[in-house]
């Protein structure tokens, strides 16, 4: 089916399946007919790397990555758009689409049974409300992924590309560039959605690590400092740690002053060296006990 971007075409297409848009779900779909083949051009998917694709909807992006793909899956949460998809991908041999909730499937085994040896690539257009965790889910998994090209909230991708050490940066912001180099890629008005949200949208594009910028013996305790540290971001880090970790102060200034970091440094202008410091000073490996 082609003019999947024609709002008249999309009106009918749902009306025609009994369709109603869900808000629970965020659902809002792609009307700017420009978008999708450059997400679909920059994600990395080629004749020899498939792509995996979260929250189709209708399918704009699945068409297009379908064109340059050697293969695409696509998971779709929402039951009801099956059909619908079954339709305008209708034709499209190199498309799989699986019914489910991607935080709660097991995404090593659709790796092994759709993508078992192949190069893969994830690009989608993600509803807002999952953004941060359904990245942390991918990032964390170690899924064999070379890159992650997502449509987000404008504020979200400033925030996921801010690298550790400046303002924007925050707890997941720091996790992802530990996992990969995060790249704003483009800005997506509002106006390009149907039916439009109230806050405009930007491509980012994470491109994996091969291995992590910063060595650290235990990643649990890394990301439980960092998350820590920045669940009280305005308290100096001696305070924010020392709480966050129940830690007698006495103790968590002899662990910063070993890491290397002032007492009187705040998280968001912390290193991932710095954090990696503080967390390795931590580990039971150089302590008896946390």
């Amino acid at each position: 089916m082609n003019q999947l971007s024609d709002l008249s075409v999309i009106e009918e297409l749902l009306s025609r399946h009994g369709f109603h848009l869900s808000h629970k779900l965020g659902q809002n779909f792609l009307v700017n007919p420009s978008v999708c083949p450059k997400m679909a051009a920059e994600s990395g998917a080629g004749e020899e790397v498939c792509a995996l694709e979260i929250g189709p909807g209708i399918g704009v992006l699945t068409k297009e990555l379908a064109k340059v793909a050697k293969k695409v899956v696509a998971i779709e949460i929402d039951e009801r758009l099956i059909p619908v998809l079954e339709e305008t991908l209708a034709g499209e041999e190199n498309v799989a689409v699986l019914s489910g909730d991607a935080m709660e499937m097991d995404l090593h085994e659709v790796f092994r049974e759709h993508f078992s040896g192949e190069r893969v690539v994830v690009c989608a257009n993600l509803p807002y409300y999952i953004t941060s965790p359904l990245l942390m889910k991918l990032l964390e998994e170690k899924l064999p992924i070379e890159a992650i090209t997502v449509m987000v909230q404008k504020e979200a991708a400033a925030r996921l590309c801010a690298p550790p050490g400046v303002r924007e940066c925050g707890a997941v912001s720091a996790a992802v560039w530990y996992y990969a180099e995060p790249k704003l890629l483009f800005s997506v008005s509002h106006g390009s959605f149907y039916p439009p949200p109230k806050v405009d949208s930007a491509v980012i594009r994470l491109a994996l690590r091969r291995e992590p910028p910063v060595a650290v013996f235990d990643e649990a305790l890394f990301f439980r400092v960092i998350r820590v540290s920045f669940l009280t971001r305005r308290k100096t880090i001696l305070n924010s740690l020392s709480a966050g970790l129940s830690l007698p102060k006495d103790r968590m200034a002899a662990v910063l002053q070993r890491a290397g970091v002032a007492q009187s440094a705040r998280a968001e202008t912390l290193s991932l060296s710095q954090f990696a410091a503080i967390a390795n000073e931590l580990s039971p490996k150089k302590e008896a006990e946390i």
